[in-house]
């Protein structure tokens, strides 16, 4: 039995010309705000980015770090009439901004992209659902351990060797909700122990899973 070809994203949205909508992000620059008029959906084509939302109290979470191949600001497509995060580039970015009715189209004529489309929004909310368990049930030290995982895509095959993007030890405290200290005391000890290793940047090893699966 022939083996299924992989729908390619990428290529799919050049074939329908939506590469010329395509922009470049600076590092530390905001792809869009919390509050924005939510009409359009973003692929982003290479990257790290931040979503993150800001309390009336002015106190920042961070709520999810996308990667190449993610899509944000897919609200639209459900009649969010505004942005319910806000969106900043981590590293230089590459993004591809589909406007809602053009994306609406495309899914409708194309079922390879629709169906890659659903996984990718249904295996987001399984993160997200999982986020929140790993916030309420454990401890600081096991939050940090799958945070990495997950920037490292453990377990995905495009990702053989586990580089993680750069990301600054604050934001991985914001996104795990403790301190830059407590961050950094721990990947010492990971470090110590061989799960990751620092050699101009930073290597996350399948021995980490370890500090997750432990009780």
């Amino acid at each position: 039995m022939s083996k299924k070809r992989v729908f390619d994203v990428p290529a799919f949205l050049r074939a329908a010309d939506v590469v010329g909508e395509a922009a470049t992000y600076g590092e530390g620059q905001t792809i869009f705000s919390q509050g924005d008029t939510c009409d359009t959906v973003l692929y982003l084509q290479n990257g790290l980015v931040k979503l993150s939302v800001l309390s009336t109290m002015g106190k920042e979470a961070v709520v999810a770090m996308l990667q190449t191949g993610d899509f944000l600001g897919e609200g639209a497509l459900t009649g969010q009439p505004y942005r319910m995060a806000t969106a900043t580039a981590m590293v230089t970015c590459t993004i591809l901004r589909i406007q809602k009715q053009r994306m609406i189209h495309l899914l409708h004529n194309e079922p390879d992209l629709s169906d890659r489309f659903i996984a990718y929004v249904l295996a987001r909310n399984i993160r997200v659902e999982a986020d929140l368990v790993d916030q309420l049930f454990n401890s600081s030290e096991k939050r940090l351990a799958r945070a990495l995982l997950l920037l490292a895509r453990y377990g995905k095959e495009e990702a053989p060797h586990r580089v993680l993007p750069q990301i600054s030890q604050e934001t991985l405290a914001e996104m795990i909700g403790t301190t830059r200290g407590r961050v950094n005391f721990f990947m010492n000890r990971f470090r110590d122990l061989g799960f990751i290793e620092y050699n101009g940047e930073l290597k996350v090893n399948d021995s980490l899973i370890s500090v997750v699966l432990h009780d």
